[in-house]
């Protein structure tokens, strides 16, 4: 009983997300870069940053979307969508 209730609550609590962030004004791998320095910052599963979009596995427990998109922002560039 235990057992079932400790993973109820581990199902629950891990909310596993994947996004796709688009990102205006990146050019270079200099841009990729920076967006991934600030990524790393944050508590993240994993992403993959490339030009023009970032790829984030995030638990929505941990992490915003908003809490990414500041991130970005803050490597400074704009996010332009998020699906």
């Amino acid at each position: 009983m235990i057992v079932t209730f400790g993973v109820e609550i581990l199902i629950k609590w891990n909310k596993k997300m994947t996004k796709i962030f688009k990102i205006e004004g990146m050019s270079c791998g200099h841009c990729v870069m920076a967006v991934k320095k600030e990524l790393v910052k944050i508590s993240l599963e994993k992403s993959d940053v490339k030009i023009g979009e970032a790829v984030v596995d995030f638990n929505e427990n941990l992490v915003t979307e908003k809490d990414i998109a500041d991130a970005i922002e803050k490597a400074g560039y704009k996010v332009i969508s998020i699906n």
